[in-house]
């Protein structure tokens, strides 16, 4: 399956504008996710109105975005309780973006092992432009607060802090965009990163959470 060519099908162009049918949307959702994750996977009634969000970002639908209080240029923190469906959905909602906002999707705690092994050149991927590149990639970091702080040679670093704060700094210079899935709340996250990483964070981010009781799908 070719997921280029079944996204074709969600929607017409009239006068030079996409117009996608949702209900399509959500059922090529399904069958991507079926085909990638298993038969068991499933797009849940109850997970619709995020993933109506998560749609109209990937689509850069601006106006219908704005009414839903999304930035378009900002990132998104998918937030949510285990097993909901965050990676899965960040996974699939990347092939409905546009080929310069597609990201790579890269677990928090593989950075942090790196990390251990060979110090901040393991952060230079994220945190430093490819040559002859005018920004750094898009990235979408995954479960952002199951990395541990890490030692290097007796030296201990908040991994994550200091990537969100560089690219903090490359999102404001150079529209570098970067997303989050987290378990965490607000609250947690500033627990574990320092109000400035949060501060920066409501700055880059939009927040678009999973109901708080939405069910283990694993």
């Amino acid at each position: 399956m070719n997921p280029y060519n079944e996204i074709q099908k969600t929607f017409e162009i009239k006068n030079g504008v996409k117009i996608y049918d949702f209900a399509k949307c959500v059922e090529t959702l399904e069958n991507l996710g079926k085909h990638q994750f298993g038969k068991k996977f499933k797009i849940h009634e109850k997970d619709v109105p995020v993933i109506k969000k998560l749609l109209i970002y990937a689509i850069r639908d601006e106006s219908t975005a704005r009414a839903m209080n999304i930035d378009v240029n900002k990132g998104i923190i998918l937030s949510g309780p285990v097993g909901c469906g965050k990676t899965s959905m960040m996974w699939l909602i990347n092939f409905f973006s546009p080929q310069s906002h597609n990201y790579k999707i890269i677990p928090c705690r593989d950075i942090a092992f790196e990390f251990a092994t060979k110090g901040y050149e393991a952060l230079s991927p994220f945190t430093k432009k490819e040559e002859k590149q005018s920004k750094m990639n898009n990235i979408c970091f995954d479960d952002l607060g199951t990395e541990k702080q890490i030692k290097y040679f007796g030296n201990e670093c908040n991994v994550m802090a200091e990537i969100i704060l560089t690219r903090y700094d490359s999102f404001i210079t150079n529209k570098t965009m970067t997303h989050v899935t987290t378990n965490l709340s607000a609250s947690e996250l500033e627990t574990c990163y320092g109000d400035r990483v949060r501060s920066r964070m409501r700055q880059m981010f939009n927040l678009i959470p999973f109901d708080k009781n939405s069910p283990d799908k694993r």
